[in-house]
């Protein structure tokens, strides 16, 4: 037996089958069940850590927001409470068993890195205008998601 204690919403999270269903209004998005990639889905959400897990269910996340971009914005994230601004998300990795961190920059180009316990995760996606119009828009979710594929 384990001394860890977990509350009622911890153990039901837990246990709950990966799954990802949205509603949306009227074209801004699309809704219902959504297939999850077999990358998720390959190491049951048992013998993941919470880092692992929140990490992989950001990078769906992110993609589907990048999805619904045009050419001329790309995905960054705003804070709350502060005067921090927003972070560019150039990178997403995780600290086992409970971080989270974001790479990226700030609205100036300063390098930026965010670390958030699992505990604490609000992430807020934006629109954020592309730095210079003659560059095409970077998609981090699609990139993430191909580097889980590869590291399974």
């Amino acid at each position: 037996m384990s001394d860890e204690i977990r509350t009622t919403a911890e153990l039901a999270e837990s246990e709950a089958l990966p799954r990802q269903f949205e509603v949306h209004a009227k074209g801004c998005g699309e809704s219902g069940d959504k297939p999850l990639p077999d990358a998720i889905t390959r190491k049951p959400v048992q013998q993941k850590s919470p880092a692992e897990w929140a990490h992989e269910r950001l990078i769906l996340y992110i993609q589907d927001f990048e999805k619904q971009l045009d050419n001329e914005h790309e995905v960054a994230m705003g804070f709350a409470g502060n005067e921090t601004g927003v972070l560019r998300i150039e990178g997403l990795g995780y600290f086992d068993p409970d971080i989270v961190t974001f790479y990226g920059t700030d609205a100036a180009g300063g390098r930026m890195q965010l670390i958030q316990h699992v505990s604490q995760l609000n992430v807020a996606l934006r629109a954020l205008p592309i730095p210079k119009a003659e560059n095409p828009p970077r998609r981090i979710g699609f990139q993430l998601a191909a580097e889980l594929e590869q590291a399974e």
